[in-house]
């Protein structure tokens, strides 16, 4: 395993870094520490920085093409990975997960049609549906005891049964944390398939595995499962490339790819990035050196904090993520409403989350914080949390 720091503070702001830079834009101040969006505070690969560097060494910018080296770049890792044989054929590209959703939702379904979602989840599983004038329909994640997550397996059978034309999977689980496992995987598609409904798996954080789990794609559980599949994922989350916009739609089936790739077109959202194909390449060839280096740095990190707040904050619970560098704080025992639990987090701790609100109903009362950084950062961050409960 290479030599690689995760130690060192980077200096970002003045880089254009929206996590850094729109402190006063986003939270209205500008001497907070922004754990907030998700991309870390890492270097990414040296692998993928030198081949960039090496792109920009050239004066000419233009078209770019994705060459075959591009789609084996990938379908290497899914197997090298996941064990998961992808043929070059099924591939398209897009510059996100959301622009990827978004195409889904127009190819795939009318306005007024459902789109299931499971929250507490990312944002954008809501508003891509409402922006596109369909009807968010919800199957919530049932929270246990411990503070862990899980699947309402009969409203999920009760939801799919009025029968929304999209459901629209996170794999692993945004903000959660949770790795599905393949008998959780099967059971959601064996329902989908039963009332006849369309999949949408996102699965940008399947690398970011924590605790030697496994990820399993959706589409990889069989071929009736991949014929009724769309995936979506990217190196974006797992390499800290994420303004490169470059992401991977895989689609097996002929007829949906078809419709998929016509979407794209009409939107004119396939053309790809210079520079983002070049540290795609780079990233999938030449990154899993690094990656298994910053997994168990993650996985210290999660630790730690958890540590933390268990003898220095215990107004503040956290389940350990199984897999992503984003913490699901339960923030009730504090005993704010959410706009008080968001101006304590900002005024009083100076510390920039993101609004467990915005995840959906289920995130009144919870946080979400990036630990994703330096361990100095991320004491530093937790030092100004339990200071300002100290006050409370």
């Amino acid at each position: 395993m290479g030599n690689f720091d995760f130690d060192t503070v980077v200096d970002r702001i003045g880089t254009g870094s929206r996590k850094w830079d729109a402190r006063q834009e986003v939270f209205g101040r500008e001497d907070l520490l922004p754990m907030w969006i998700a991309d870390m505070d890492f270097c990414s690969p040296p692998a993928v920085v030198e081949a960039v560097k090496h792109r920009a060494a050239h004066c000419l910018y233009g078209y770019p093409a994705r060459l075959e080296s591009y789609y084996s770049a990938f379908t290497g890792w899914t197997d090298r990975r996941y064990g998961w044989q992808v043929d070059p054929s099924w591939l398209l590209t897009t510059p996100g997960v959301v622009p990827a959703i978004n195409a889904a939702i127009l190819a795939f379904t009318e306005p007024g049609d459902g789109v299931l979602i499971q929250p507490p989840v990312y944002p954008p599983f809501f508003s891509c549906p409402r922006l596109n004038g369909r009807i968010v329909m919800e199957n919530p994640l049932q929270e246990n005891s411990d503070g862990t997550w899980r699947i309402d397996f009969d409203d999920l059978k009760r939801k799919l049964e009025l029968r929304p034309k999209l459901f629209v999977l996170c794999n692993p689980h945004n903000p959660v944390g949770r790795v599905w496992s393949r008998g959780e995987l099967q059971k959601m598609a064996e329902l989908c398939l039963e009332n006849e409904v369309l999949m949408f798996s996102d699965e940008i954080h399947g690398d970011l595995l924590l605790g030697n789990r496994r990820h399993t794609p959706l589409a990889s559980i069989g071929p009736e499962v991949a014929a009724r599949t769309i995936t979506c994922t990217a190196p974006s989350k797992t390499f800290n490339i994420a303004g490169l916009y470059t992401s991977m739609v895989v689609v097996s089936s002929p007829s949906l790819r078809a419709r998929m790739e016509h979407m794209l077109d009409a939107l004119d959202i396939c053309g790809g990035n210079v520079f983002g194909i070049v540290a795609f390449e780079a990233a999938y060839n030449h990154g899993e050196e690094w990656l298994k280096a910053l997994l168990p740095y993650l996985e210290d990190n999660a630790m730690f904090m958890q540590d933390f707040l268990d003898k220095k904050i215990p107004q503040l619970r956290m389940a350990m993520p199984e897999s992503t560098f984003l913490a699901w704080l339960d923030c009730r025992a504090l005993g704010l409403s959410q706009p008080e639990l968001k101006e304590f987090f900002v005024t009083k701790a100076r510390v920039g989350l993101n609004d467990g609100r915005t995840f959906g109903d289920q995130g009144e009362g919870f946080m979400r914080l990036n630990f994703g950084c330096s361990r100095k950062t991320l004491t530093e961050g937790l030092e100004r949390i339990e200071q300002a409960a100290r006050r409370i």
